[in-house]
């Protein structure tokens, strides 16, 4: 009875602790040579730019959409970095990887238009990761630093340039949805009444009850499903939590989902548990790049041993501090309902590389 969660919160924490150790028997008992992340990588990258594409079409029929890009977003953006250092890996051992690179390139065009024009949020997830997935790729090659006076001031035109033709894409298509301008005048609307309340309310460990949606003798003001695992999920397993459904969307008197995860989680969890946070996402950073050096000695040892665990460590270091600094610092939403569940997974993926099981 101890091991079932009373709050979300240590859902949270009970469902992390399960995929670190699941994936640290991945991570050590499969195969995962050159090669097979490789395809791996290739595959979904392909996946994930196919159902972009689907979702974007229903969009446009009206058929209804996923949004399928915030949860999956940073795994997408995974993939395509793990298969970037790949053919990087193969470059560097003589192997003719043009053609497998022109493959990359024209994936990593498919998301990011399909996944643009589908959610502004994942545009700036999808560039901030890439510009972070090529600075590590750079470093575990030891190459010269991509931060050079040209191309930060390409990056920025890149940005720009790719929201202005979001933008005149809704006013010719009549599409609203698409605009940037809008999105931002929503946070404008929303957000400050959301940032007032947090200032307000938060405590040391989770926030006043009289702010909570949920204001009567069942409020608890900790851990109440403003930040939560997919609703689905706790569903399925009839856990008596607290749910919001569309309360977050559509009622603007409770902390907007647009707001930055510092605040979401703040007010939830209170300050020690947005500290717990960064400091987890610290230690997942710090831990990620130590190993990620000790796998480029391996490999500069002429050690292939681990070419295979490299590549796919990039790609998910590379998409865990995207999707860390876009859900902190920007979008809540980001790091919140599936997508935490992403978020969680992803730093599995990191963590699941400290231990290692030798064989005899």
């Amino acid at each position: 009875m101890l091991l079932i969660a009373a709050n979300h919160l240590q859902l949270i924490v009970e469902v992390a602790i399960i995929l670190i150790a699941t994936m640290i028997f991945i991570i050590n008992l499969v195969p995962l040579s050159l090669s097979v992340v490789t395809f791996l990588s290739l595959f979904l990258s392909g996946a994930f730019t196919l159902i972009f594409a689907i979702d974007l079409v229903m969009l446009f029929t009206s058929f209804g959409q996923n949004e399928f890009t915030h949860p999956f977003g940073p795994i997408a953006l995974a993939s395509v970095i793990t298969a970037l250092s790949s053919m990087k890996v193969m470059e560097e051992s003589g192997v003719n990887v043009k053609g497998l690179k022109k493959l990359v390139y024209l994936l990593l065009a498919g998301i990011t238009i399909f996944g643009g024009m589908m959610h502004r949020s994942f545009l700036v997830l999808w560039i901030v990761g890439l510009f972070i997935g090529y600075l590590v790729i750079a470093k575990s090659f030891r190459e010269k630093s991509i931060l050079t006076p040209k191309r930060i001031i390409l990056f920025g035109v890149f940005v720009v340039g790719a929201f202005a033709l979001l933008q005149i894409f809704s006013m010719v298509s009549g599409m609203e949805i698409f605009s940037p301008v809008l999105r931002m005048q929503r946070v404008e609307t929303y957000s400050g009444s959301s940032l007032r309340t947090v200032l307000s309310s938060t405590n040391l460990i989770g926030h006043n009850t009289s702010a909570s949606f949920w204001t009567n003798d069942t409020a608890t003001g900790f851990a109440e499903g403003y930040v939560s695992l997919p609703m689905q999920f706790v569903l399925f397993f009839g856990l008596p939590f607290p749910l919001f459904f569309g309360t977050l969307v559509n009622q603007k008197d409770t902390i907007d989902y647009m707001l930055s995860g510092i605040f979401g989680y703040a007010f939830d969890f209170g300050y020690l548990g947005l500290i717990a946070l960064i400091v987890f996402v610290l230690i997942v950073i710090v831990l990620g790049l130590k190993i990620l050096s000790i796998y480029r000695e391996k490999r500069e040892k002429n050690n292939k041993k681990y070419l295979g665990k490299e590549v796919l460590l990039m790609g998910c270091l590379s998409g865990f501090i995207a999707q860390s600094l876009v859900g902190l610092f920007i979008f809540n939403r980001t790091i919140n309902g599936l997508a935490l569940l992403t978020f969680l997974f992803l730093a599995a993926s990191v963590l699941g590389h400290i231990v290692t099981v030798k064989r005899h």
